[in-house]
């Protein structure tokens, strides 16, 4: 292939662009990348709330109560639990995603602000290793509610035989139904960020009705919330079972608030996601928590006393337990389509859009939103996350316990842009990849941001190690308590290091401030490689560096 064949080809690979475009597929930008632009901007009051409801209303809202409890709280202590981490949730989701309602960027592009434009590639691939990895096991949960609803209208599906070797921990009839899930997902990735706003609202109509379908029924057969709704709690200490309860709520929507500007990026007006954060967030989560800890005790009276936090499996239950009689099949199938909805919707929100764009972060040029989900669900297919939920307990334990990563990673971010930074940003520098850019620190990495994640992270490694290998000595309660609490003190310590390095050795540019400047059509970008372009300014007395710019 001569070299004239050899470039086509690369631009055809490269990520499409809009007509007329304002950027260029460079090494530090693409379409996704871009400030998202007024046009593109379509997330008012509604849409935020439509997308809260989504993120707030789901399976592992509806299990964090079977956490809570684990921590010997009884169930209105949980309930308790639940409205303070919920609301602490909201707070920490306006501080996260202002800097996206403001300069309309998302995670991807601002964590070169703390950590240097090559340093950025850190927190990203983790983001990318941690989305892929959920996202295996929310595709796998997504063909079981697919398989429980297609089961209730063919029986037959419900009782498959197995065909698939024992070895493999996958059974047919969750094959069939995985493979469905997916189909359903592929389609769902291909709607741009900025239109999902009426498949949000579709899908949490759906879960609704699948979560006070269960809560009624299941509270008018047991004639109330269930015998274990009443049972004391267990704790010996309260209130640092309740601490942990307000750190695990924390760190299981630690990601969602990490990632908020890449959805508040979309905002018609700054304020617009705010409402929902402090709104949506807290109540959407309280409300489905409360509906899984009745449901999950009502139902263990009526069920014969198992007890199934996963509603998935709880539909599955009842079609056997009432014999796959008409009516409730009808019920399942139902029940069954609002949990196949929320998967999707979960899994478009906080593992699709997010890492694509993280994914998009890694190469820009080739990489976009739609790529990088592609990418993301190839990856997360074939850790093969039935294999993981079966036979590897102490790897999902170290995967649950991520945010022991991703608090420090939050602190960072929150004392950099609000405190150091004063919410102030030149946005033109944080696409240009050489040393005129003011976030390009040593080299392209600032050591302040791994010196304080790091000073942020160890202290909960040891009670990791030990929560995961389910340790009883003693000499061990102390760190497992530190680890309980990981999202909490793993923040606050990122955050107090990194300002304390700061103020003792500030970076350069702070109070520096700069809009996106669209490319200069007019003149030819450089060929230094770095991905930027330089042009004249307007009065022609000197050049300065500006980004050009990519999907």
């Amino acid at each position: 292939m001569d070299q004239t064949a050899k470039k086509s080809l690369k631009e055809r690979l490269q990520c499409p662009k809009d007509d007329d475009p304002n950027y260029d597929n460079t090494t530090w930008c693409n379409r996704d990348l871009i400030p998202i632009p007024p046009e593109r901007r379509t997330y008012g009051f509604v849409s935020y709330m439509a997308y809260w409801t989504v993120s707030g209303s789901n399976i592992s809202a509806w299990t964090v109560g079977s956490t809570l409890l684990a921590f010997g709280l009884t169930p209105q202590q949980a309930i308790a639990a639940v409205v303070v981490g919920g609301i602490i949730t909201g707070l920490l989701a306006v501080a996260c995603g202002w800097m996206g309602a403001k300069h309309y960027i998302g995670y991807t592009v601002s964590s070169r602000f703390s950590w240097g434009m090559r340093g950025s590639y850190f927190p990203v691939i983790l983001r990318v290793f941690i989305a892929s990895m959920w996202f295996g096991m929310q595709a796998f949960w997504g063909g079981q509610a697919t398989r429980v609803c297609i089961g209730a209208i063919i029986p037959g599906l419900a009782h498959l035989p197995n065909s698939f070797s024992a070895s493999s921990h996958l059974e047919t009839k969750d094959f069939i139904g995985l493979i469905i899930w997916m189909c359903a997902f592929i389609p769902a990735v291909l709607i741009r960020p900025e239109r999902l706003q009426i498949p949000f609202a579709v899908c949490f109509v759906l879960f609704c009705l699948t979560a006070f379908g269960l809560l009624i029924w299941s509270v008018s057969q047991a004639h109330g919330p269930g015998a274990m709704f009443h049972q004391p709690g267990t704790a010996p200490n309260v209130g640092w079972a309740f601490m942990f309860s307000l750190t695990a709520i924390m760190g299981a929507w630690g990601g969602g608030t990490l990632g908020q500007s890449d959805w508040t990026r979309y905002a018609t007006k700054q304020m617009a996601p705010v409402p929902s954060q402090l709104i949506a967030s807290p109540l959407t989560i309280t409300v489905t928590a409360v509906i899984g800890i009745v449901v999950t005790s009502a139902s263990r009276d009526i069920l014969g006393g198992e007890l199934i936090w996963n509603p998935i499996y709880l539909l599955a239950a009842m079609q056997e337990y009432y014999g796959s009689n008409s009516g409730v099949r009808a019920g399942v199938f139902f029940g069954g389509l609002g949990l196949v909805a929320s998967q999707l919707a979960i899994s478009v929100v906080l593992n699709a859009m997010s890492c694509g764009m993280d994914m998009a972060g890694l190469w820009p040029k080739y990489i976009n939103i739609r790529r990088g989900a592609a990418i993301m669900a190839v990856i997360g297919i074939a850790i093969q996350p039935w294999q993981l939920l079966a036979t590897a307990a102490k790897f999902l334990q170290v995967l649950s316990g991520f945010g022991v990563f991703l608090a420090p990673l939050t602190g960072i971010m929150l004392a950099d842009y609000h405190i150091i930074r004063r919410r102030k940003l030149k946005v033109n520098d944080l696409y240009c990849g050489d040393s005129s850019s003011i976030y390009w620190y040593h080299g392209g990495f600032n050591w302040r941001a791994p010196v304080a994640f790091i000073m942020g992270a160890w202290p909960m490694l040891p009670g990791l190690v030990a929560s995961v290998n389910a340790s009883t000595d003693a000499s061990w309660v102390g760190w497992i308590r530190l680890y309980n609490l990981t999202f909490i003190i793993g923040l606050a310590i990122a955050f107090a290091v990194f300002l304390g390095l700061n103020l003792a050795i500030p970076p350069p540019g702070l109070g520096e401030e700069g809009e996106f400047e669209p490319i200069n059509h007019s003149r030819a970008p450089s060929s230094d490689g770095a991905g930027d372009a330089r042009f004249g300014s307007q009065d022609g007395q000197h050049e300065k560096t500006a980004p050009v710019y990519a999907v």
